[in-house]
C-alpha cells in the first residue's frame, strides 16, 4: 500500500533523541547523553503523598476535562514565581504546557510557513530542530562564544536576510553547550530584535539551576516591546514524567498559542497540575531546587576535575556555572559519532551524544555534549577516566 504524506513528513525522521533514549534505557550502557535529571532527587514521597491526597480530596474534578490553557492557581502560581524574577505578567498571561517542548512546537505552528527563515545558536537545541522540523523552516546559525550568542554575528545574519520570523535561543546554561548569555548580549539582542521587528523565543528549563554567580535577567523581563515568549518547566525542578510547562507571552500571543493547544491535545492532564499545584502551596520549591544544584554542582566539579586530569591536553571543554552539560571540542578532523560506535560502545559500554546533528546549518563532526546530571559521582569518575585514556590512545 502506498501512502501519501504530507510533503512536511520528508522532514521527520530518526533523530539523535530517540537513540539516547533507547541508550538511557540500556541498563549495560553507561550513558553520559541524555538531559536527564537525577531520579534520586525526585520529591517521590512528597508527591505520592499528593496523588493520593488529590484524588481522596477532588478525584471527581481532577481526573475531569478542564480549561484547556491550564487550572487558574497553578497559572497564578507560575505568574507569581516568575514576578520574582523580574518579568511583568499575570495569571491570564500563563499558557500549561505538556512540557516545554511542546511551546517549541505551538510557536514553530503558530509562526511558520515553509521555507521561513528561523535564526538559532549555533549549536542549538537538538530537541528545538526537531519540533520546529515538521513546519519546513530554513535555518540561519549564529556564533557561540563562552558569552553565548555572539550578537555583532547576529547583526550580520540580520542584515543578510531575509527577514527571520522568530529567534530561538537557551539564553542560560545553553543546551548543549552549557554557556550563559551575558547581560550585554542580551539587551543587544533585544536591541536587534527591535530593529528587525523580529519574535523572540526564549528557552529556559536550567536557569533555576544556577551553582555560583549572579544571574542575568531573562530576556523577558528586559522586554519592552512584547516580542519575548519565554518558556518554562518543571521537568528539571520537580519531574519530567509529570511533563508540565508553560509559556509566558502578551496577550495576543498567548491566546494564539492557547487556540493551538485546545486543537493539538484539549489540555495538560488535570491531575497533575493539581497535584504540582499543591506542592507549590504546600512544600518549598526553592529549598528542594537548592538540593537539585547542590548536588549538580559536586557532580559538574567531579566531572570537570576528571576531564582535566585524565583527557589529552588539546581537547577542550565548556565550564559551566549551571545547568546539565559540558561541551567537549576535539580536533578538527575527528568524528565523534564515529569514536562513540567504533570504541566506546563497544570497549567500555559508554555513551555521549555526538555534537553533528546540533548544528542546523552544518554539522561538525568533532564536537560531543555530556551530561553530569544523571550518573552518581563515582560512576562519573570512572566513565570519565575510562574516556579519558581512549581518547589519548586515539589521540595521542
Amino acid at each position: 500500500m502506498t501512502f501519501q504524506f504530507a510533503s512536511r513528513m520528508q522532514h521527520v525522521g530518526p533523530s539523535a533523541i530517540r537513540e539516547l533514549l533507547r541508550l538511557g534505557a540500556d541498563p549495560d550502557v553507561i550513558s553520559f547523553g541524555g538531559g536527564y535529571p537525577d531520579a534520586s532527587l525526585f520529591p517521590t514521597d512528597a508527591l505520592s503523598r499528593l496523588f493520593r491526597d488529590v484524588l481522596e480530596a477532588r478525584g471527581a474534578t481532577a481526573l475531569q476535562y478542564t480549561v484547556s490553557n491550564g487550572i487558574a492557581p497553578l497559572r497564578a502560581q507560575i505568574a507569581a514565581r516568575a514576578r520574582r524574577d523580574g518579568i511583568a505578567c499575570d495569571a491570564d498571561q500563563v499558557l500549561i504546557l505538556n512540557g516545554g517542548q511542546q511551546g517549541l512546537d505551538l510557536v514553530a505552528k503558530m509562526m511558520l510557513d515553509p521555507g521561513d527563515v528561523v535564526i538559532t545558536e549555533d549549536p542549538t537545541f537538538l530537541g528545538a530542530l526537531v519540533a520546529f522540523a515538521p513546519y519546513e523552516p530554513r535555518y540561519r546559525a549564529v556564533r557561540m562564544d563562552d558569552q553565548g550568542m555572539d550578537t555583532d554575528d547576529l547583526l550580520r545574519v540580520l542584515q543578510a536576510g531575509p527577514r527571520a520570523k522568530f529567534l530561538y535561543t537557551v539564553p542560560d546554561f545553553q543546551n548543549p553547550t552549557g554557556v550563559t548569555m551575558s547581560l550585554p548580549r542580551r539587551r543587544r539582542l533585544l536591541e536587534l530584535a527591535r530593529e528587525f521587528d523580529l519574535l523572540v523565543l526564549e528557552d529556559t528549563p536550567y536557569r533555576a539551576l544556577r551553582f555560583e554567580g549572579e544571574a542575568p535577567p531573562t530576556l523577558k523581563s528586559l522586554d519592552t516591546d512584547g516580542r519575548v515568549i519565554h518558556l518554562g518547566s518543571f521537568s528539571k525542578l520537580l519531574a519530567p514524567g509529570l511533563r508540565l510547562g508553560w509559556a509566558i507571552a502578551g496577550d495576543e500571543l498567548i491566546q494564539r498559542l492557547g487556540l493551538l493547544k485546545l486543537a493539538g491535545d484539549t489540555q495538560c492532564g488535570t491531575l497533575a497540575m493539581e497535584v504540582v499545584s499543591r506542592f507549590l502551596d504546600g512544600y518549598d520549591l526553592d529549598a528542594h531546587v537548592e538540593r537539585i544544584r547542590r548536588t549538580y554542582r559536586r557532580k559538574r566539579d567531579v566531572m570537570l576535575r576528571t576531564i582535566e586530569a585524565c583527557f589529552p591536553p588539546h581537547i577542550a571543554f565548556t565550564r559551566p556555572q549551571g545547568g546539565m552539560f559540558t561541551w567537549l571540542t576535539f580536533p578538527a578532523g575527528f568524528d565523534a559519532a564515529r569514536f562513540m560506535a567504533e570504541t566506546m560502545l563497544p570497549r567500555a559500554k559508554l555513551a555521549y551524544v555526538p555534537g553533528e546533528s546540533f548544528f542546523p546549518v552544518a554539522g561538525r563532526a568533532n564536537h560531543a555534549r555530556i551530561s553530569y546530571s544523571t550518573q552518581d559521582e563515582d560512576t562519573i569518575v570512572r566513565g570519565m577516566t575510562l574516556l579519558g585514556g581512549m581518547l589519548t590512545e586515539a589521540l595521542g
